[in-house]
């Protein structure tokens, strides 16, 4: 039986979603994400979870408690 995704498995119903404003959040469901770059002539280095939005989805899905 092949699993579809509905319209009610999207991120801001997961338990791993994080809303940080009305359509959009972070997904935390593996570690934050280095991102690099350039301020001036420094290089800066930061950590950041994937943003997504409220009514994306994926394939790892789980549903809050």
């Amino acid at each position: 039986m092949e699993k579809t995704m509905t319209a009610t498995a999207t991120c801001s119903k997961c338990a791993y979603w994080k809303s940080v404003s009305s359509d959009k959040g972070e997904c935390r469901r593996n570690a934050p994400q280095s991102v690099v770059f350039a301020v001036d002539e420094d290089t800066r280095f930061e950590t950041r979870f994937p943003e997504t939005g409220s009514a994306d989805w994926c394939g790892e899905y789980s549903a809050k408690a």
